[in-house]
């Protein structure tokens, strides 16, 4: 086996299509639904997204060509290192090897700009001169005020209120870049004034920023705004696919087969369908694959949450989507993980959890923040909040080999670092952080609207 501590590509072996998991699901994926209760047209989407995005986010083709020009911006960071964490295991004691997809080298520091990058490049293609979006810990945000520089488009983002405030620095970067940032709910949209009249206290939330910003968009007269989404629905996810492909081929260099645990944290599901998607594809076809999405214990939506019709936003400006939610009202706590904050989860990644194709696990903020801090003493980075969740999943498994003695081989997506969250580190390191289980009384008071809503089938491998 090699002794490398990392692994690099060529710029030649990037891959050039995105992996759509669509096309293996073994149940096809249930359609959107329209306020009748009926499934949408794409028609339907094309005031919040440009129509070559609409024909990705309803495609079923296994493989879609990644264009010239995104590939042209993609090569200023990809592909991007798979690290063996030689100093992690040795700390644990461990007979696992343990690598890590290290997607914080990009621009804005996370993986995010996979999709920002495409999609600005698209609206770009289809004459769109702005583009709003929301975010939540700012990497998004990021992402996008970058992908919009290259492209030459405007860009404008609703950052949940919270983390406005927390991560002061990621509003700076994206005004760096040349975008607008301001804090959501905010009095610029009819979503943020009726939120702010009754919640004038809001730390916000993701479906709230939501709202503003497809709002903004849809009301702009030009007609020359769109809205930009960084997860959830599947072109995002299908965009991101690019890291599990690169994993499969540095693993092959590392001198590796099928790796037993992939591991991603999951808020809205697109750094976690990135590693993890090309090995979904490995398990349907039969490979014994542990694959497991983290997920905050204080915003539970695929270990505790209803497979459900809900919307996106909380404004119901989204079509219903089949998908894990805790209720587009969903306020959720102010942990520092904001980026996994959101009431509900990628509806392909749904679809797999709801195949048995996947494990999810929810793990405390402590655990997190400790997990990270070890990660840092040992591989020395200091690693996003959100991405704390994979590290300590992925120290879970390690020490599980340990106790069973087994020589597994452990992948997880290091999917941003934390050098603009010293904040949560700096209060988790004086002991100011406290752990938050979601009681159930408060799932039950935000998913119980949803049993209004039309119910999709939780079939395993057959017609919904």
């Amino acid at each position: 086996m090699s002794k490398d501590h990392k692994v690099f590509l060529s710029e030649k072996d990037m891959p050039r299509q995105w992996y759509n998991l669509a096309a293996d699901l073994p149940t096809p994926p249930q359609p959107p639904l329209g306020p009748d209760g009926n499934p949408i047209g794409p028609e339907m989407l094309a005031p919040v997204f440009p129509m070559n995005l609409i024909e990705q986010e309803v495609s079923t083709e296994r493989w879609i060509d990644i264009p010239e020009g995104v590939l042209e911006m993609l090569y200023r960071w990809r592909p991007t290192p798979l690290h063996r964490a030689y100093h992690l295991e040795k700390a644990l004691g461990t007979p696992a090897r343990i690598y890590y997809k290290n997607e914080s080298v990009s621009p804005a520091g996370s993986h995010k700009p996979n999709t920002a990058v495409a999609q600005a490049w698209y609206n770009k293609e289809f004459g769109i001169k702005k583009l709003t979006t929301e975010t939540g810990a700012g990497q998004w945000g990021s992402a996008l005020a970058f992908a919009c520089s290259l492209v030459g488009i405007e860009c404008k983002v609703y950052m949940v209120r919270v983390s406005f405030d927390q991560k002061p620095f990621r509003k700076m970067l994206m005004a760096a870049y040349g975008a607008e940032c301001v804090a959501s709910p905010s009095p610029e949209t009819k979503a943020g004034q009726d939120i702010l009249a009754k919640y004038p206290d809001t730390p916000g939330s993701l479906g709230i920023a939501i709202s503003e910003a497809i709002e903004a968009a849809v009301t702009d007269p030009s007609g020359e705004s769109r809205y930009s989404l960084g997860s959830v629905l599947n072109h995002v996810i299908l965009h991101q696919t690019i890291i599990g492909q690169e994993v499969k081929k540095q693993l092959e260099i590392f001198g590796e087969r099928t790796p037993d645990t992939i591991i991603g944290c999951a808020g809205g599901g697109s750094n976690f369908a990135g590693i993890a998607f090309p090995f979904v594809a490995d398990k349907i076809h039969g490979a014994d694959i542990d694959i497991i999405p983290v997920e905050p214990a204080s915003c539970p939506t695929l270990t505790r949450a209803p497979f459900s019709y809900d919307h996106g936003d909380v404004a119901c400006m989204t079509p219903l989507l089949p998908m894990y939610s805790l209720g587009h009202e969903f306020i959720p706590p102010p942990i520092h993980a904001g980026g996994l904050r959101y009431h509900g989860m990628s509806p392909l990644v749904s679809a797999a959890a709801v195949e048995g194709l996947l494990n999810p696990r929810s793990i405390h903020q402590l655990e997190c923040y400790e997990s990270a801090i070890l990660f840092a003493k040992t591989e020395g980075i200091l690693v996003a909040p959100e991405t704390s969740h994979a590290v300590a999943a992925t120290i879970q498994e390690a020490k599980k080999a340990k106790e069973e003695g087994k020589e597994k081989v452990i992948v997880f997506n290091l999917s941003g670092h934390g050098m603009m969250d010293l904040v949560g580190y700096d209060k988790f390191l004086n002991g100011e952080l406290t752990d938050y289980a979601l009681p159930e009384e408060e799932i039950t008071k935000y998913t119980d609207p949803l049993k209004n809503f039309p119910q999709p089938s939780t079939a395993k491998s057959g017609k919904w």
